[in-house]
């Protein structure tokens, strides 16, 4: 048989270059698993020594606005390129410019790292996703990726960062399938997604990392009542998304707008949160807050808990401290389920689980991935509470997410299909032009 008809023979069969492919992605996930699991694993470690120390040495938030400055003039001389974070890796899978800068890597580990040291409150997932893109982007330039391979191995790298961060392998490869384009999911990418989580969340467990346990114990059963206090349930948890995402918004223009030289936003902002803290006399409200997530499972908490977590996380990033959203979204989101106990007849722990992925939904725009979040992380037996909570939440918090630059690819609702192919930024523009 000459060369050309093996050719035709080899490719007469489609299984055959989709196990080229197939072994290709194996090669590079595993190699992204390795790093971005490794790095996730250092963070995770780095995150609970200083949180620990902080919590040991309450006199380091005083502190807060030097360590503002480091994190801003950091950014200011060398962070330029990368000072988007989360929106940059959005932007270039869809208007390809650059290489992401590996600067990006230590420049927001050590800026989260600061931030939590000192007291801000900020989550960890931006930080993971950020380091997982930057990792990821690393194989376009070495081993001379197309545009096409170039979009999969960022989802890729968004997936090992989301997964091994959380522990939760199956949401993270669809979470970066989902987060790209609102109300679309890149099928094409799901293998090499799912293997990049899978493979990050093994070596990141290898360090013996553990992660957070979350129980849900009470779940009733599913009836027309109950479908309809979920429905509310998901609605409450969708407007309070959209308020976190408007408010971090809102501050990240009011001190953009104001105070023109960058490093003097978090000092300023970090002085305010400083006093402030010293104030309340609490740190309840910093950090990542896990304590009082778990405490939402089965205690009853202060009505005002998520009011007070959404305001020192959305002026924390925005005043330009680093970090991620979702753990605090979590909080939110717990602490809310825990109220509204008072008035929907569901179990406390239920509602805080719901709340805990549903926030989560509305503010990324994600409600498939945050539906399979609670799944892995509460059980099957409330999966239909999870799903319907998320999905509401993910109606009723409009076209508006902690990601700007997101790209409308299907409206939530045929009130929008005009607004098809643009960026949510874009869009609250167009809003503030009307």
């Amino acid at each position: 048989m000459n060369n050309t008809k093996r050719i035709k023979f080899l490719t007469s069969f489609e299984q055959i270059p989709s196990l080229i492919y197939l072994l290709k992605w194996i090669f590079i996930c595993l190699i992204l698993g390795i790093i971005a699991g490794s790095i996730s694993a250092f963070f995770l470690l780095s995150l609970e020594w200083v949180t620990d120390w902080r919590e040991s040495h309450l006199w380091i938030i005083a502190l807060l606005p030097v360590g503002g400055f480091v994190i801003g003039l950091s950014y200011h001389l060398y962070g330029n390129s990368v000072v988007k974070g989360n929106n940059l890796l959005l932007e270039e899978f869809h208007s390809p410019k650059k290489i992401i800068p590996f600067r990006m890597v230590p420049l927001v580990l050590f800026g989260t790292l600061l931030t939590h040291f000192f007291g801000g409150s900020a989550g960890r997932e931006g930080t993971a996703v950020q380091i997982g893109g930057a990792v990821a982007d690393r194989f376009t330039k070495i081993l001379k990726l197309s545009k096409r391979d170039r979009q999969i191995v960022l989802i890729a790298g968004i997936s090992a960062g989301f997964a091994s961060v959380f522990g939760t392998p199956l949401a993270g490869g669809i979470f970066a399938l989902e987060v790209l384009i609102l109300g679309r999911i890149r099928l094409d990418a799901i293998i090499p997604s799912f293997m990049a989580a899978v493979f990050a969340d093994y070596f990141c467990q290898f360090w013996n990392v553990t992660h957070t346990k979350y129980n849900v114990n009470f779940v009733v059963e599913m009836t027309p009542v109950n479908l309809l206090w979920s429905l509310l349930a998901g609605i409450i948890f969708g407007l309070v998304a959209m308020s976190f995402s408007k408010l971090t918004h809102f501050w990240n223009n009011l001190f953009k707008n104001n105070i023109k030289y960058p490093p003097l936003r978090p000092v300023i902002g970090g002085t305010i949160l400083a006093i402030v803290i010293y104030c309340m006399g609490t740190t309840k409200y910093i950090g990542l807050g896990i304590p009082t997530i778990i405490d939402a499972f089965n205690t009853n908490l202060n009505s005002y808990d998520f009011l007070l977590k959404m305001l020192f996380t959305s002026f924390t990033l925005g005043a330009g401290f680093k970090g991620g959203e979702v753990t605090p979204l979590f909080y939110i989101g717990a602490t809310l389920g825990n109220v509204l106990i008072w008035f929907i007849p569901l179990p406390m722990d239920l509602l805080a689980g719901m709340g805990f992925v549903a926030v989560f939904a509305g503010a990324t725009n994600t409600p498939i991935a945050c539906t399979i979040m609670g799944l892995e992380l509460f059980g099957i037996e409330s999966g239909v509470f999870i799903a319907l909570a998320c999905s509401t939440a993910y109606l009723f918090s409009g076209h508006s997410g902690v990601y700007s630059s997101q790209i409308i690819g299907s409206p939530k609702h045929n009130l929008y299909m005009r607004e098809k192919g643009l960026s949510l930024s874009e869009i609250e523009k167009k809003r503030k032009q009307k």
